[in-house]
């Protein structure tokens, strides 16, 4: 089976994914739009792809598309997404899911009606520290994990200045002050992707900026966000806890790690820095740095990334690791692009078989939820000083997409 695809938004993520889409054979059709005059048109040439669509509304109401794949500035996912499952249109939305509670809970109402998949991109899932962590946990060699943290530490100095003048245009700057913890997948992710449960409570400290530059200031920013950086304290179901760490202010080399993180179990530990990763139980410790390396799949002068900053190439040429699932990619992906620490290939198969087959992605609509929502009760307990709020949860995903029939949880399979 096959299906075709419109791909909304032609900035600097959007083509290194086009091109994946484009190769993989359960897709049949890649279409793009953009709102700024000749980007789509630009990236189609460029990539080879099916066509350019006048805007949004016409990919919706075009019958002959069958899914949307969301580009789009990070506070328009939950909206676009919204409106794409109401026209009848899988989704694939790059992260985060929302900006509000009700998007979120809409969109999972949304799913769970029209037994359309919809998945986040969220890059975590796949990194080789959550890979190995998942398998370890499978192997029983945490024991029980009792605390975990994730970190994304990304620096404004190292591209995101470039990346929002790109598309955020004179009023870049009004967009640049997006606030940390409306961001919060890749950290939240990385935890939540191998620990099996869901945050239940946060209390979020923001660090307001002071660097006088009009980004971060509440005088310029749409969202009234002077918050660059942020640490939130996540109570977990079942006990436990999570710390999540959103930095754009910092002294860290982004460029060669953006996410990292930690687990911390009663029968063993892992741990990440920037170039050292390593497992730990009672008996000591073992550097497992090499077996979570990626090998770069190109070159960051690649003609396809002139329109990327420089400080953020290295994030789209990273390849595989040596504990990444390969065999299970099509044949169509050896030796192409990848990024994020070898999770583009994945993500994208991810998605095209989920809408192949009728199955849940793994970053399904529930799971998207559990990712991203808790970031946005951070930012509000964040706004009131730190207070302890509580975190809605909408279960576990159902074993498959609606068709008619009454959900099943998947605790009661």
């Amino acid at each position: 089976m096959t299906f075709s695809l419109g791909i909304v938004g032609a900035g600097q993520f959007s083509g290194q994914f086009a091109s994946l889409f484009a190769l993989h054979p359960g897709v049949s059709r890649v279409t793009i739009t953009d709102v700024l005059p000749g980007r789509a048109e630009q990236v189609n040439e460029q990539l080879g792809l099916d066509g350019v669509a006048e805007d949004f509304e016409a990919m919706l109401a075009d019958p002959a598309i069958d899914a949307i794949a969301l580009f789009t500035q990070r506070w328009t996912h939950g909206p676009l997404a919204i409106r794409a499952l109401a026209a009848g249109k899988h989704v694939y939305s790059a992260v985060p899911m929302a900006t509000s509670e009700d998007d979120i809970a809409a969109i999972i109402q949304a799913v769970r009606n029209t037994g359309l998949i919809y998945m986040m991109g969220e890059t975590s899932f796949y990194n080789p520290a959550a890979v190995y962590a998942r398998n370890q946990v499978a192997a029983g060699k945490f024991g029980r994990i009792f605390y975990a943290e994730g970190d994304y530490v990304h620096d404004m100095d190292l591209g995101f200045y470039s990346a929002y003048q790109y598309s955020g245009g004179e009023n870049w700057k009004a967009t640049a002050s997006y606030p940390p913890m409306l961001y919060p997948t890749h950290s939240i992710g990385g935890v939540l992707g191998v620990v099996p449960t869901h945050a239940t409570s946060v209390s979020c400290i923001g660090v307001r900026d002071d660097r006088g530059d009009g980004v971060f200031d509440k005088e310029v920013s749409m969202f009234d966000n002077d918050f660059s950086n942020a640490t939130a304290l996540f109570e977990l179901a079942g006990g436990g806890a999570m710390r999540i760490n959103e930095m754009r202010r910092v002294g860290y080399p982004s460029h060669i790690r953006e996410s990292r993180f930690r687990y911390f179990g009663t029968e063993g530990s892992f741990e990440q820095l920037a170039t050292v990763s390593v497992w730990q139980d009672k008996s000591g410790v073992t550097d497992v740095s090499a077996l979570l390396a990626t090998a770069a799949t190109a070159d960051a002068g690649d003609l396809s990334l002139a329109n990327v900053d420089p400080a953020l190439r290295d994030a789209f040429v990273s390849g595989h690791s040596a504990v990444h699932e390969t065999g299970r990619l099509p044949a169509e992906f050896h030796g192409v692009h990848n990024g994020h620490e070898g999770s583009h290939h994945f993500l994208v198969d991810d998605f095209v078989t989920a809408v192949n087959t009728s199955t849940l992605p793994p970053v399904n609509a529930w799971t998207a939820a559990r990712f991203t929502l808790p970031g946005i009760i951070a930012h509000q307990s964040a706004l009131a000083d730190g207070a302890r709020l509580q975190i809605t949860d909408y279960g576990d995903a159902p074993v498959r997409v609606p068709t008619g029939s009454a959900d099943i949880p998947a605790s009661e399979v």
